[in-house]
């Protein structure tokens, strides 16, 4: 009956709910940022949810952010690579803190370092065997040298090939978000990677759910239009990832014995 009055009077019908294609069920991971336990134990618990909700054609995807701020980045690279080497049907998206890397071992002046380690990239060098000493010692160019040579190349080329956007069914999995109003296919890297105020407060329909990262909250912030699943885990040791199969949408999550609300500071980061 309430169809039909719409109908009738030419009034807009209610959207069908999102979905995700018949016999398949996503997992998106939320701003892993270097801590490797969560990760581990996050990843036991999809695995079990899995198996409890019953056959499908599973996929896995990072929303970026794999590394920085935490203290096992370079474990989490490894343990990624090793995923995806087991499963090449996993996606890995491409965070800003990843391109940050990247332009620090390839810049030839000493600017791109500082800017890497200002957000998070002391923990990182660490992670690759720099030592504490190395690190206090060393101007900025050295650490470039130093980081050079004990990033593995295998992981320099993982951190190169990542996807800049996944879209399945009626979702679409970003690491930071897209500018309201334009296709895909026209997006910046910029964007997909930094972008924020005019993606969150945005009421506009993308056309698909943007489940994305980058941006920290207290918990899910799921609206109309968005998901945002960073729950600062580098910080609370909440890493939370979304489940979708059909229309139906779920959330996983891990908390450690450092559990708590971030700060003013952690919803700041870059």
């Amino acid at each position: 009956m309430a169809l039909s009055l719409l109908r009738r009077f030419g009034l807009p019908l209610p959207a069908a709910p999102s979905s995700i294609p018949e016999g398949e069920r996503v997992y998106a991971i939320g701003d892993v940022h270097g801590r490797l336990d969560l990760l581990d134990r996050l990843l036991e618990r999809i695995e079990a949810d899995d198996a409890a909700r019953g056959p499908a054609r599973s996929q896995l995807i990072f929303l970026g952010d794999l590394i920085d701020r935490g203290p096992q980045s370079c474990g989490v690279v490894e343990r990624v690579m090793r995923l995806k080497a087991e499963r090449p049907d996993i996606r890995v998206i491409a965070g800003n803190h990843e391109e940050m890397l990247l332009a620090a071992l390839r810049s030839e002046r000493g600017e791109a370092m500082r800017f890497f380690i200002q957000n998070g990239g002391r923990e990182t060098l660490l992670s690759y065997g720099i030592t504490e000493e190395e690190y206090e010692a060393g101007t900025l160019t050295d650490l470039r040298d130093l980081a050079r040579r004990r990033v593995p190349a295998d992981h320099v080329a993982f951190l190169s090939s990542l996807e800049p956007y996944a879209a399945i069914g009626d979702y679409l999995f970003v690491h930071a978000g897209i500018r309201p109003g334009v296709a895909i296919e026209e997006q910046s890297s910029s964007d997909l990677k930094w972008i924020r105020g005019e993606f969150l407060n945005s009421k506009r329909d993308h056309g698909s759910i943007v489940v994305h990262g980058h941006t920290v909250t207290d918990g899910i912030d799921e609206q109309p239009n968005r998901i945002g699943i960073d729950t600062g885990a580098f910080a609370t040791g909440n890493l939370t990832a979304i489940g979708l199969e059909s229309t139906g949408r779920w959330y996983l999550s891990t908390l450690g014995s450092d559990a708590g609300a971030p700060s003013a500071a952690i919803v700041q980061q870059v």
